[in-house]
């Protein structure tokens, strides 16, 4: 058996193909749905058994001495923070005559900056008077704290400036009586202390009238800030709606289990390593896919889905009708992934091939799909693996068997000399699909093509290997007969090397 390759295959092989990974992803929707289904429900249970506890809100508006147009906010997060101190809990505790620690009640409260001026209190309660309550001691705690702030920096501020023109008017007295002190005959040096003292007393006189402005100004601009710091918005209880909840609940959680889902499906998919394309179990297995059999629903259908998946079956039995009529030696059918549906395909090949003459079915798979198979009257006839031998040479024999894990390697050739491989699209890895390859090679039996069980139906990719003519069907041809391993006629083969796909042995 040759590794063929298709034209774009030759090509370096990208390290992530991401056209593998989306078809993975896609078959594995039964995943991620769930998921994404669990996440909405969940959700919505959540709104449903976790209602929030009663909660009331309301908004002050913070005026500040230092606003700025450009302020970035800054004050309103130190108001934030300020809001979240024992010094506001304990003293709207007060108000409400509550006998709660501060530090518990500030987890039933936040605040929220929601301009530069503009400050959200949100608060929860046992029910919606007390939330409502609390709501109003606390913006009531806060006005009121802030409001002292803003009249002690006043205050402070008056102070200090009261205080330095009171030490200008003590120098101005000093400065007054050295003026007083000077006789107005005195010598032109003297003059011009007496000039310089005039200049300091009129500098004196000016920064005693600014300190006298600056200090008024203080004491005016409180009163503006005081009354713009009010509760413009009243406390109120917050509506709680169950239906709105568990939407935006379940919502919420039918995306987060939606990406959960995909992620996981996709971390699987790179891991597992399990082809998936046309292409890929082509090249893993060193065999054109010759046929295919798309996915059959379990449970009732339409009668227009039931009539192509009828339609399928007969086309894939005719192929490999043809394909067994034109060998002349005895061909298996080996399995990987789906046992059952290869059970029933070698039965209605095995009924095609009856029409030409006695037909003996070798069952050599692991389970008994075979055995326990529905059969009508004039079936052709199933016989176990040991009595392979048995069978008559006038009698044609197609075997059935597995190249699943823990398969009888040895035993395949004695279920046919050559052999169609039924493979599950992205059941076996890409590492077991080289064992396979390999391991056909040591028995020296070919391949002659790969029937495709439940192929993507957005899959595009070719399966055909166009090196492989001596394997392929469209390039076989009539060779001599020589004695088998069971004493029976069967075609003479050139000596030639066996390649296994990406491997540098060479089996003879």
């Amino acid at each position: 058996m040759t590794t063929g390759s298709t034209p774009e295959s030759s090509a370096a092989t990208p390290l992530f193909d991401l056209q593998a990974l989306v078809v993975a992803v896609r078959r594995r929707r039964r995943l991620w749905c769930s998921l994404a289904l669990l996440g909405l429900l969940a959700g919505a249970a959540m709104a449903v058994l976790s209602p929030p506890p009663p909660s009331a809100v309301t908004k002050v508006l913070v005026a500040h001495q230092d606003d700025q147009p450009n302020d970035t906010g800054t004050l309103i997060r130190t108001d934030v923070e300020l809001l979240g101190t024992t010094r506001i809990a304990d003293q709207a505790l007060k108000a409400l005559k509550s006998p709660e620690d501060p530090e518990d009640f500030m987890a039933d409260y936040r605040g929220t900056g929601l301009t530069n001026n503009l400050l959200r209190i949100d608060v929860t309660g046992g029910s919606d008077a007390e939330a409502v309550a609390r709501a109003k001691a606390l913006a009531d705690a806060f006005v009121t704290d802030h409001v002292k702030r803003i009249r002690e920096a006043a205050k402070a501020e008056s102070k200090a400036l009261l205080a330095q023109r009171d030490r200008m008017r003590d120098e101005l007295v000093k400065v007054n009586k050295s003026i007083g002190n000077r006789s107005p005959d005195s010598d032109p040096r003297a003059s011009a202390s007496i000039e310089s003292l005039f200049a300091r007393r009129a500098e004196l006189n000016a920064r005693i009238s600014d300190f006298d402005q600056r200090a008024e100004e203080a004491r005016i601009g409180t009163p503006k800030l005081i009354t713009g710091t009010q509760i413009v918005d009243a406390p109120r209880a917050v509506r709680y709606s169950l239906p709105k909840a568990a939407v935006t609940n379940a919502g919420i959680g039918l995306v987060l289990g939606l990406v959960l889902g995909l992620a996981v499906a996709a971390v699987g998919a790179v891991v597992a390593d399990r082809p998936v394309l046309r292409r890929e179990i082509a090249a893993n297995l060193g065999a054109s896919v010759i046929a295919e059999l798309p996915h059959i629903p379990r449970g009732p259908t339409g009668p227009w889905r039931r009539r192509r998946s009828r339609a399928a079956r007969t086309r894939l039995t005719t192929t490999l009708a043809r394909t067994v009529r034109g060998s002349t030696e005895s061909v298996s059918l080996l399995e990987l992934g789906c046992a059952r549906g290869t059970s029933v395909i070698a039965l209605d090949v095995a009924r095609a091939l009856a029409e030409d003459g006695p037909v003996v079915v070798v069952d050599g798979l692991p389970g008994p799909q075979l055995a326990n198979s529905r059969r009508k009257p004039g079936d052709p006839e199933v016989v176990g693996g040991e009595r392979a031998t048995a069978v008559s040479p006038q009698e044609r024999r197609l075997g059935v068997g597995s190249v699943a894990p823990g398969a009888a390697w040895t035993d395949l050739p004695y279920l046919g000399t050559e052999t169609v491989l039924v493979v599950r699209a992205g059941h076996g890895s890409a590492a077991w699909l080289h064992t396979v390859a390999r391991q056909l090679a040591d028995q020296c039996v070919p391949v002659l093509g790969v029937v495709l069980i439940d192929p993507d139906p957005r899959d595009r990719t070719d399966g055909t290997l166009w090196d492989g003519l001596h394997i392929a069907l469209r390039g076989r041809s009539e060779r001599p007969t020589r004695e088998n391993v069971m004493g029976r006629p069967r075609t003479e083969r050139p000596s030639r090397a066996v390649r296994v796909p990406y491997s540098d042995q060479e089996a003879r």
